[in-house]
């Protein structure tokens, strides 16, 4: 299983900016996945959830509505879109993978994500 994110880069506060993850070697349309992130210095967080289907989301309270993710099953792909953008959202975002297929709900914890992305770069400045 391969998960390649991409679309990080530098953009300034206030900003936008979408990051993606396509996903091979998996039925990707099975799985929950989610978005992950870790900021110099501090312990990787939750950012985003979205279930197999796409019908149930969920993003961590702290972002405050200015982020969604969304996924595309017929392209392997899941997305975060990054609103407001603010200096503390900078930080390596990571995609990941739910390990159990059709999951019921979803989860916010690393321990059920058994694939990982490699990481994408996001640096919030002016």
């Amino acid at each position: 299983v391969q998960l390649q994110a991409s679309g990080g880069g530098l953009v300034q506060p206030g900003g936008s900016l979408r990051v993606s993850c396509a996903v091979s070697g998996r039925t990707f349309s099975h799985y929950a996945m989610a978005w992950f992130r870790q900021a110099p210095g501090k312990e990787r967080e939750f950012v985003a959830v979205i279930s197999w289907s796409g019908g149930n989301r969920y993003v961590a309270n702290s972002l405050d509505g200015r982020f969604t993710i969304s996924r595309d099953n017929a392209k392997n792909t899941v997305y975060l879109q990054m609103n407001g953008l603010k200096p503390e959202d900078t930080a390596v975002y990571y995609c990941a993978s739910d390990q159990q297929p059709m999951r019921i709900g979803v989860v916010t914890t690393e321990r059920v994500y058994d694939c990982w992305g490699q990481g994408t770069q996001v640096t919030v400045s002016s």
